[in-house]
């Protein structure tokens, strides 16, 4: 925002980031194809007029630089464009072509309403760095409306879409003068080369009459074409899958080792030909939104190490969401990327609390579930979605939810979800195209008033609430057949918890009329109907039945084993507030010990400290800030405080590491090298942004910050562990062995989804990086 005097005016930032575009032509031709845009251009309607300011020419001829003026005839409202009291819009732009290196950068921005609008863009010709005669286009951009006779919106919306129909002819607007350049006979254009007698690249300039500067608002169009090669080392296996297809469509194929998983790598980016193949037909803002959230999540990655300790469990190794699945979040805020990456962030976190990435390795289903749970896998709907056959009629929720309680159900379905994803991405390798959802199937058949008993309703709440909110848009159709008069009850009580465009996706059935017009012919081959709902295909799906008394458990069993099952996580929950600190107290006998941690920040920005005292800290006590004992058992966890206030830095205990600010989001990792043996004190305070001078205004990013953190309260996720030295030194052997290397340093990301371990090893005693 902007602040005037005492008046705060809001600004509209927009971002647009590309994917990288290839043209299967050398770069000299494209170049030529580009030239033929200006003056003017028949395809770009509002593309009026532009003309040369200044043009300038290194000696050698190796670097060619071009000043123009665009002239643009916005499609705005006439009402608006009298209220600016403008016909036309004027744009500067400067294009940067180097001849001997094959690139050509180009940046443009707006003149007119400059002090009310800043339109930013960058765009970037290059040869392909794996096929020398095709050339890479890349383009990014940004709109900033400060102010504008309070149309803020309507300029935002305008400028928006026709930014983004631009986008969209630059494919054709290349095309049209490459396929112009091969009907004239031209299909070749010789490299620069540089002459012998040419002296090095000091620049001339060729004077050309300027004219008085202009205003402008809109962004000239700078071409770009969906003909890409390369595919995203995100998912090598479906690369490999599709290396044929490529060769028949004139797509390089790379080596097996140019498609090694680099998941996390900044340089790691989309193509287009890869988005449209797997993750299907995307608008550019769309795009746009999925490679700047996937770029957050890489560059919030950046640097990110793993510990390995020997004896007990360690921070398992994630990786960064797959586009697939970070898509799908995108589409359930629809593409708000703040909105989405919150979720995602939230979603993160869960799943590595409780290691779910490794569910289906470590999830065995009971034999009750195996023997009564009345729901499986069933080849795959017309559209190539996976099916998935539920039998609800005929299931025992009751005694299924007696015999096993809720959290093993809420397990096993979390394992149908994640298998749901795995046949995703092998259902889009059999059919070549993008699959992201299944169709689910329930019978209701049998579905009687047991069904509604309130503990099983209560379970079926929270399993709904738990996949809403970590599977969203993986529900492509839910078809529910033989639904009796019972169904609107149940209905009634579970739809107001599932999300409005889910309950889209429903279609419901009443007792035969499944069979008729619309029903499941329309999404379903014959072939593969179920036998119990009239085809001939024998569905390998439980017929359950009613789960014997005998294997009921009491009250106080499921108790129990539901702590035991979700307490398995090796993380701990803790609350930090303004005024009170959580600390963690490790007691050192060995000198040479190893403390490590790993803690992700879930709310709010805190200031992580490391200390050390020769004095055992005393028990937590009462803390008036708080209006309880220090230690506070909340919601979100505990908050313990240790530190006397008493306790004078410098005398009674020391500080063995710099503070460490981490922001909402991240995750840190790190370790250090015990010199003394003691009480050691891993602290989270409350971080408090700092004032400003007097002579400056606050930023921006500080003042919406702190309008974020609401009520003073930070939450962090933590595990710490001591390694003694032997065992230490153990670890780093062990992992040096199998070719990689174990650092200490202390490092920031998103999460910590860990792309791969670094080969950065150090024996300081105190080591924290970012």
């Amino acid at each position: 925002m902007t602040v005037v005097g005492t008046t705060v005016v809001p600004t509209m930032v927009q971002k647009y980031q590309s994917p990288i575009r290839v043209y299967k032509h050398p770069f000299e031709l494209v170049m030529e194809a580009y030239e033929r845009r200006f003056p003017t251009c028949h395809l770009i309607p509002m593309f009026v007029d532009s003309e040369v300011l200044e043009e300038t020419e290194s000696e050698d001829g190796s670097v060619h630089n071009v000043q123009r003026r665009c002239k643009l005839d916005v499609d705005a409202p006439r009402l608006l464009k009298r209220i600016a009291g403008v016909d036309y819009v004027y744009f500067s732009q400067e294009n940067t072509l180097n001849k001997r290196e094959r690139t050509l950068h180009i940046e443009s921005h707006n003149e007119t309403f400059s002090n009310r609008v800043i339109i930013h863009e960058l765009c970037s010709y290059s040869a392909h760095p794996e096929n020398e005669d095709w050339t890479c286009f890349e383009q990014s951009a940004s709109l900033d409306i400060k102010s504008f006779f309070g149309f803020e919106s309507t300029v935002e919306k305008i400028a928006m879409k026709q930014y983004a129909s631009s986008i969209k002819k630059g494919k054709e607007i290349i095309e049209f003068y490459l396929n112009q350049l091969e009907e004239e006979g031209i299909s070749h254009v010789p490299r620069w080369t540089p002459s012998l007698d040419a002296p090095s690249s000091s620049v001339t300039t060729k004077p050309v009459c300027a004219t008085p500067k202009l205003l402008q608002l809109e962004l000239p169009v700078t071409p770009a074409v969906s003909i890409p090669v390369s595919t995203d080392a995100n998912d090598r296996e479906l690369a490999d899958a599709t290396q044929s297809e490529a060769t028949s469509n004139d797509v390089t194929n790379q080596p097996d080792d140019q498609m090694e998983n680099q998941t996390g790598t900044p340089d790691d980016k989309l193509d287009a030909d890869y988005i449209k193949r797997y993750l299907g037909d995307l608008t550019p803002l769309q795009e746009s939104c999925l490679i700047r959230l996937r770029q957050w999540l890489q560059e919030s990655h950046k640097g990110k190490t793993l510990t390995l300790t020997p004896a007990s469990p360690s921070s398992p190794p994630f990786q960064i969401p797959k586009d697939e699945h970070i898509l799908r979040f995108l589409r359930a805020r629809d593409f708000n990327m703040e909105k989405a990456r919150e979720i995602l962030c939230q979603s993160l976190t869960w799943r590595k609390q409780h290691q779910v990435d490794y569910l289906l390795e470590t999830w065995t289903s009971p034999q009750v579930l195996s023997d009564y749970y009345t729901g499986g896998w069933h080849h795959h709907d017309k559209e190539g979605r996976p099916l998935y056959i539920l039998r609800l009629g005929q299931m025992d929720t009751k005694g299924l939810v007696r015999a096993l309680g809720e959290e093993s159900l809420l397990r096993h379905v979390l394992s149908i979800n994640e298998e749901g994803l795995r046949r995703c991405e092998e259902n889009t390798k059999v059919f070549g195209r993008p699959i992201s959802c299944w169709t689910c199937l329930v019978d209701l058949e049998g579905l009687n008033m047991r069904h509604l008993w309130r503990p099983g309703v209560k379970a079926l709440l929270r399993i709904i609430e738990v996949v809403e909110a970590n599977y969203p848009e993986t529900l492509g159709r839910l078809l529910i057949l033989r639904a009796p008069r019972v169904f609107p009850v149940l209905w009634t009580l579970v739809s107001p918890f599932i999300d409005e465009n889910t309950r889209k996706k429903f279609l419901i059935y009443a007792g035969n009329d499944y069979q008729g017009p619309g029903g499941l012919l329309d999404y379903i081959d014959k072939e593969i109907i179920p036998d119990f709902l009239g085809g001939e295909c024998m569905c390998e799906v439980p017929e359950g039945g009613l789960v014997p008394k005998s294997l009921y458990r009491t009250a106080e069993e499921l108790e129990n084993e539901d702590i035991s099952l979700w307490t398995e996580t090796i993380y701990q929950s803790a609350s930090v507030f303004k005024g009170a600190p959580h600390e963690v107290v490790l007691e050192i006998i060995d000198a040479a010990s190893v403390i490590t941690w790993d803690f992700d920040v879930c709310k709010g920005d805190v200031v992580f400290h490391l200390y050390h005292s020769k004095r055992a800290p005393q028990p937590p006590r009462k803390d008036p800030l708080v209006g309880q004992h220090s230690s506070i058992t909340t919601p979100g966890g505990n908050n313990v405080q240790l530190i006397d206030k008493s306790w004078t830095l410098g005398l009674d205990y020391s500080m063995v590491e710099s503070p460490l600010t981490c922001k909402e989001g991240e995750s840190v990792q790190g370790s250090h090298v015990t010199r003394w043996p003691g009480f050691y004190i891993l602290q989270w305070r409350f971080h408090t942004m700092p004032g400003s001078a007097s002579t400056n205004l606050p930023r921006v990013d500080d003042v919406l910050a702190s309008l974020q953190v609401s009520s003073h309260k930070c939450k962090v996720m933590y595990y710490t562990e001591v390694i003694g030295s032997e065992d230490f030194r153990t670890a780093c052997f062990d992992v040096q062995s199998l070719g990689s290397m174990t650092s200490l340093e202390s490092s920031h990301s998103g999460f910590s989804q860990l792309s791969h371990a670094t080969s950065n090893h150090s024996q300081s005693s105190s080591m924290i990086s970012r």
